[in-house]
């Protein structure tokens, strides 16, 4: 009875829920409090549940569920509820991946940091991507595959039992008393994760984390489709002209950054991240045996790639963190040349993880010292040549300037270029990702897209779909935005020449940067350092709630780039650098314009902010 009464009222929900549910990938950070990621959403929603209200105007006022799409949504929260009421869980105990084997990952790396044994047990295929070979030689997991008919006959194990069930009906789950996580894999919308018994639910952060850093959750389409079978309706079928689509995105690809070798493209920025660092660790156990791995990257750099980078060293013994300081006042060149030189004195292999512009304060190194940095060579402490770097350059800011291809600045060096693709790729429209190798990276490429497709990380048709769409304008959309940041950057240091612009020179335009974000640090007051610190920050607040209050169709509190329409603004230390370090965040406001925005309204509203202060 009560079954009946929550998938009824799935059916409604359904019906009328807002069509950003489905369509945004950004989300409003002023209804949004990460503490209670996820379950302030569900909270809420549950009191509609009881009162049965299914209105589109009551689910519009629900609250954001989490920061970033690709970590979680509304569908993704109410399949996971859905799941959990039927099975008597708790809705944390149920997680949906949109990747079908980065949940037995998520598993294995909290078991491999615990020092506790694992066994995979499963009726029919393993997954077609899973690969024990690799998980245990490269990842270090440890675990036991073991093949049973069904799961009854499942017995205990002195370790934690993860049980993989491979079928079309995704919601046939059995959870025996042996089976600690059961995990449900759909062959095209990804897969569940239910945890099983009191016991594990310290597991469930564990995993959350892994989603947010390493994969994503299920798509909302894919989470929609999954829903819809819940409730016993036909999720509908559509060709996606997958390969078509995939060509033009290829194509698209190649064309933008001026390369030749294939592509690859991620579920989302981090997917590729995750595979490219997996991928040169890979190679360098490979290649280099018994050698240190040194993962350099800025301390302030973007959050998901600061944590992620010191996950993987975390899991890997011989894989360390260096910190580069590239930002506010710090050479990236003479960073990078001093890091360099340490660890060939070590005889370690240098990874470089680099974002250029740089973020938040949209700052460019001189590309020449950069190339001849990256390109010198260097000596161990016993006078051998020192292994050459890797470059990752992280170009999401601008995603249209050549590095890699043919006589162009980083051809000669090897050097890995990545984009998020929720940002000006897919217009904000997916959270796909791609990156793109030079020629003298293209056996690192083939590393690489191994472990893309380990992780089942690769995009989704729909992804794929959007890409095939959006890319193709991306260069045009590019120009007009950086068209309308200068003018708006022109228009800030006119009329508040005191508050200090973080963007690129004209001169740098020039040369083909021409982003459309820029870091705006207000002018402050107070007698001591604190008190201007704690002024400038309530000022940023001041500023984004004016924004959003009287430009509420355009301007949004969201982490967001590149987007199609719009203005953004965000506060880099408390959203994109939520994991960095305290002392290395920027309490600064952070602005993204878009090529399709009112320019004069945000104008006439920041000359109103100026005179209330």
């Amino acid at each position: 009875m009560e079954d009946n009464k929550m998938l009824n009222y799935i059916k409604d929900v359904l019906e009328n829920m807002p069509s950003n549910w489905l369509n945004l990938t950004t989300h409003r950070l002023d209804i949004y409090d990460e503490k209670l990621a996820k379950i302030q959403f569900l909270d809420q929603f549950k009191i509609l549940f009881n009162n049965n209200n299914s209105e589109l105007s009551a689910l519009s006022e629900l609250p954001t569920a989490y920061d970033y799409i690709r970590l979680g949504h509304p569908l993704s929260c109410i399949l996971e509820w859905g799941i959990a009421s039927l099975y008597h869980l708790k809705p944390e105990n149920v997680i949906s991946f949109s990747s079908k084997t980065i949940p037995i990952l998520a598993i294995l790396r909290k078991n491999l940091l615990d020092n506790k044994k694992t066994q995979i047990i499963y009726t029919g295929e393993l997954p077609e991507f899973f690969n024990a070979e690799l998980l245990k030689n490269i990842y270090g997991y440890n675990f036991d595959l073991k093949h049973v008919e069904k799961p009854e006959t499942v017995s205990s194990f002195n370790g934690s039992t993860i049980f993989i069930s491979q079928q079309d009906e995704i919601y046939n789950i059995n959870l025996s008393p042996n089976i600690d996580f059961f995990i449900s894999i759909h062959s095209h919308l990804g897969s569940l994760l239910l945890v099983n018994g009191e016991q594990n639910e310290n597991y469930i952060s564990e995993i959350q984390h892994v989603r947010r850093r390493e994969t994503i959750a299920m798509t909302p389409a894919n989470s929609l489709a999954a829903l819809k079978t819940l409730i016993k309706k036909s999720p509908g079928t559509k060709d996606n002209n997958l390969e078509t689509n995939k060509t033009v995105v290829l194509d698209s690809i190649k064309e933008i950054t001026g390369t030749t070798t294939k592509p690859l493209v991620g579920s989302s920025g981090l997917s590729i991240q995750y595979a490219i660092l997996m991928g040169l660790v890979h190679d360098a156990l490979e290649k280099h045996k018994g050698k240190d791995i040194k993962i350099i990257v800025p301390p302030n750099c973007y959050g998901g790639t600061n944590d992620q980078a010191r996950r993987v060293a975390a899991c890997i013994e011989n894989v360390e963190i260096v910190d580069l300081p590239v930002d506010g006042g710090n050479d990236m060149n003479q960073s990078i040349d001093i890091v360099l030189a340490k660890i060939a004195n070590e005889d370690a292999i240098p990874y470089i993880i680099a974002e250029i512009p740089t973020n938040p304060r949209v700052e460019v190194p001189d590309l020449i010292k950069l190339k001849a940095v990256l390109s010198a060579t260097r000596k161990t402490a016993t006078g051998e040549i020192a292994v050459d770097p890797v470059f990752i350059l992280d170009q999401t800011f601008c995603p249209n300037v050549h590095f890699l291809g043919e006589n162009e600045i980083l051809s000669t060096i090897r050097t890995i270029s990545f984009a998020s693709g929720s940002k000006f790729p897919s217009g904000g429209k997916c959270t796909a990702g791609y990156c793109v190798g030079n020629k003298k990276t293209e056996a690192l490429m083939e590393k690489i897209e191994k472990h893309l497709m380990l992780c089942d990380n690769e995009a989704t048709n729909l992804q794929y779909e959007i890409l095939a769409k959006q890319m193709p304008s991306m260069n045009q959309r590019i120009h007009d935005a950086y068209k309308n940041t200068r003018e708006f950057v022109n228009f800030i240091n006119d009329n508040l020449p005191e508050a200090k612009i973080n963007f690129v020179s004209e001169e740098l335009a020039k040369k083909g940067f021409t982003p459309s974000v820029f870091s705006l640090d207000l002018p402050t007051k107070g007698n001591t350092d604190q008190e201007k610190e704690s002024y400038k920050r309530a000022l940023n607040h001041k500023l984004i709630n004016l924004m959003i209050t009287k430009i509420p169709n355009e301007s949004k509190y969201c982490v967001s780039y590149g987007q199609l329409n719009g203005c953004y603004w965000t506060i880099p230390a408390t959203s994109t650098q939520g994991t960095t370090k305290e002392g290395d965040k920027d309490y600064i406001a952070r602005v993204a314009l878009s090529p399709n925005m009112n320019l004069e309204l945000h104008k006439k509203v920041f000359l109103d902010f100026i005179k209330e202060i």
